[in-house]
C-alpha cells in the first residue's frame, strides 16, 4: 500500500511540473503606468491629457471651460 501512496505522489508530481513548465506565462496584474495629467486653466481640475482640449499653452477639462477661458486666480 504504501508503494502505490508513492508512485500516486510521484506522477501526480510528475503531472504537475509538466503542467507548469507547458502553461504560457501568465502576464502578472501590476500598476499601468499612469497618464500625463494637465491642470485645467479655468477650475484647476487635474485631468488625463488624452481627454483635455488645449488652446495655446494653457488645458482645459471641458468645451465649455475652453469657451469661458482661464481665469487668473491662483489655486
Amino acid at each position: 500500500m504504501g508503494r502505490l501512496l508513492i508512485w500516486i505522489a510521484l506522477i501526480c508530481a510528475v503531472y504537475w511540473l509538466w503542467r507548469r513548465a507547458t502553461r504560457p506565462a501568465q502576464a502578472k496584474p501590476g500598476i499601468e503606468e499612469a497618464a500625463p495629467m494637465v491642470r485645467c486653466a479655468h477650475c484647476g481640475v487635474h485631468t488625463p491629457r488624452t481627454n483635455a482640449l488645449s488652446q495655446g499653452p494653457e488645458w482645459f477639462c471641458s468645451q465649455a471651460h475652453l469657451e469661458q477661458g482661464a481665469t487668473r486666480s491662483d489655486r
